[in-house]
């Protein structure tokens, strides 16, 4: 059985919105796209580089998706870590308006999203990974479904746009399990789910 990884751009106050380009994700109002670009120096790309090796299918949400689907196939040169991995492997769609997927090896998925990434995660050897894909990512929190969270904290502050974690998030505990910070001041850390939260007092 493999498992689900979700790789996250947030800002220091949490927004994960268009981290790529001013034209990615204009949705609410949101002018402020492409806050993650100034920011991807070579510790970032060896990282992004690492986390496409341990890849053996994605699951995108909608957006995401279509943002990838219009540029990625446009790369096709074979030793491209990300783009030979994003073109050549399955791809998993959950959609209920996506008919006729143009890019080769994408799966729609249409079923319960619970069940039918409990039955991806199955047939998974390796790891089913997730970027981007706020709302897709929100939902796998709620269904306990993420196994783990690579989580890139930039040293930014918008003050507006989508969040990750969103108010009423599942509350939710895990493991630090490693870290690094890059040239460029961005916080690498990922973290394995342990389950529910556990609580005290002083």
């Amino acid at each position: 059985m493999g498992k689900l990884t979700l790789t996250a751009f947030v800002t220091l106050d949490g927004v994960h919105q268009a981290p790529g380009g001013p034209e990615e994700d204009p949705s609410g109002g949101f002018e402020q796209g492409g806050w993650s670009v100034p920011y991807g120096d070579e510790d970032f790309g060896r990282f992004m580089t690492d986390v496409f090796s341990n890849v053996d299918a994605f699951l995108l949400g909608r957006r995401t998706y279509e943002i990838f689907a219009g540029y990625w196939p446009k790369i096709t040169d074979p030793a491209d870590p990300i783009a030979s991995k994003l073109n050549a492997l399955p791809k998993y769609v959950p959609s209920s308006t996506l008919t006729q997927p143009a890019w080769e090896g994408t799966t729609v998925i249409t079923g319960d999203l619970g069940k039918e990434v409990a039955a991806l995660k199955e047939r998974t050897e390796g790891e089913l990974q997730v970027h981007g894909s706020a709302a897709l990512a929100q939902s796998l929190f709620a269904l306990d479904l993420v196994d783990t969270l690579h989580l890139l904290t930039f040293p930014v502050v918008l003050g507006a746009g989508r969040r990750l974690f969103a108010e009423g998030a599942a509350p939710t505990a895990f493991r630090h399990a490693g870290g690094t910070t890059t040239g460029a001041g961005v916080a690498i850390h990922t973290y394995e789910r342990e389950g529910r939260p556990t609580y005290g007092s002083y």
